[in-house]
């Protein structure tokens, strides 16, 4: 895996980058948010290790940013110790994980291959799926809804892919995690609900109102299928 790391602490980036090489990893590392966008243009990364806190361009304006130069890029931020406000807008921007700092870089790299098996195993079919005015693409992993494409980050993609796959059923948040994240659910994990809440709000309702996300109260969620939608 190539890895990018922006992060403004020097003995860290050193830290890290050491790690990660001695896993195997291709590791550069940059200052700040804005040194990172530059470097993302020009080259490709498998996954970016992203610092909340950075001078010139923190890390949230960066995440924003990154989002119009590449959907497939997986993002890990790095998030002050019990900044759970941090954690939830970062997941809410579309960052695919986020790790505490201090960090220990044994999780990070914990992390990292998560992130990275769930991206390898998100192999695409040949088919579309239809339903209603929403059009899954599998080979470009693209999403269209009422013939506008719609904005997903990787780990979107894959949990509405397996919830739409499953129409009907009951998904369970451990299956989710497994898939969309690439690790079994933690106790209190709430990353799952945060990538679910975002897929709500892109989608909305169908053509005729209805719901298209069901909460299964404590246990996941169903992607609800009505006879008159599928084609």
């Amino acid at each position: 895996m190539k890895i990018l790391i922006a992060d403004d602490d020097t003995d860290l980036c050193c830290l890290l980058k050491e790690f990660l090489e001695q896993e195997g990893m291709i590791v550069q590392t940059v200052p700040d948010g804005l040194a990172a966008i530059e470097l993302i243009k020009t080259e490709s990364f498998d996954l970016l290790v992203l610092d909340v806190m950075m001078p010139k361009l923190n890390g949230f304006d960066t995440l924003k940013a990154l989002k119009w130069l590449s959907n497939d890029l997986a993002i890990i931020m790095l998030t002050a110790k019990g900044a759970k406000l941090e954690r939830i807008a970062g997941l809410e921007m579309g960052a695919d994980d986020y790790i505490a700092k201090p960090c220990d870089p044994r999780e990070l790299i914990a992390r990292i291959r998560a992130v990275g098996k769930r991206t390898k195993q998100a192999k695409p079919s040949e088919e579309n799926i239809y339903i209603d005015d929403l059009i899954v693409m599998k080979t470009s992993r693209q999403v269209l809804l009422a013939n506008k494409f719609l904005d997903f980050t990787s780990t979107e993609y894959n949990l509405l892919l397996l919830l739409i796959e499953k129409s009907g059923l009951l998904v369970s948040r451990e299956m989710l995690s497994q898939h969309g994240l690439g690790k079994p659910l933690e106790t209190f994990e709430r990353s799952i609900d945060m990538h679910v809440s975002k897929l709500r709000k892109k989608l909305g309702v169908d053509s005729q109102g209805r719901k298209r996300i069901k909460t299964i109260r404590g246990v996941g969620y169903q992607y609800v299928i009505y006879p008159d939608e599928v084609r």
